[in-house]
């Protein structure tokens, strides 16, 4: 495991954050105006239950997904790196995960189908469990 595959590795981990980054952009690009439009001042959104308040929550349901699940990720892929387990299969699972999470985040800032985004969240999970599967087989050998 060489330094040019943990830095193919931390690839991925930044793409992620960089979807993180052009949700929380997306969210704030709908709900700004939307409270404009529909004269919502601020301090009425300051508790989680004033939520509805607002018509479209799909970018802020999205962002906020994206510290539940993904944060398993970012532990993997640094704890891969640390201990020097960085490969094509890793890369490529990472990639894998990466790609379907960006799908995910497509459908549900747009269109929000609940059983498309169900089967595109299943096996981003599943992509990940693989990705832990490995990893723990590989620091048991």
């Amino acid at each position: 495991m060489t330094a040019a595959s943990n830095q193919a590795l931390l690839m991925p981990l930044l793409a992620m954050v960089c979807l993180t980054l052009l949700v929380w952009l997306r969210l704030y690009m709908v709900r700004i105006p939307e409270m404009r439009r529909s004269l919502i001042h601020p301090q009425q959104l300051a508790g989680s239950a004033d939520k509805h308040l607002l018509k479209d929550t799909r970018a802020s349901d999205n962002f906020i997904n994206l510290f539940e699940v993904p944060v398993l990720f970012y532990v993997l892929v640094l704890g891969t790196m640390q201990v020097g387990l960085a490969d094509d299969g890793f890369i490529g699972l990472a990639w894998a995960f990466v790609g379907l999470r960006v799908l995910h985040s497509l459908i549900q800032c747009s269109y929000n189908r609940v059983m498309h985004r169900f089967a595109v969240y299943s096996l981003a999970t599943g992509v990940l469990l693989v990705y832990l599967a490995r990893l723990a087989w590989l620091l048991a050998a």
